[in-house]
């Protein structure tokens, strides 16, 4: 997968899940960290991705759990 259709993918999900915000603060977030700071912007992005998709269908799950 070449780099621009990662973070077209990687946009589009975010716009479709309405998490945009929660992506791009999660960016922001791991530039102040050492563990990322170095990273490439692929791997920034793919691990933002993770992260709050991840947060996002365990907050779901936990709120159809009640």
């Amino acid at each position: 997968m070449s780099y621009e259709d990662l973070y077209w993918d990687i946009h589009n999900e975010m716009k479709d899940l309405k998490l945009k915000k929660k992506f791009d603060a999660q960016l922001a977030k791991m530039q102040n960290q050492d563990k990322h700071r170095f990273r490439d912007t692929r791997d920034q992005w793919r691990y933002a991705r993770d992260k709050v998709v991840r947060l996002y269908h365990e907050n779901k799950s936990k709120k159809a759990g009640k």
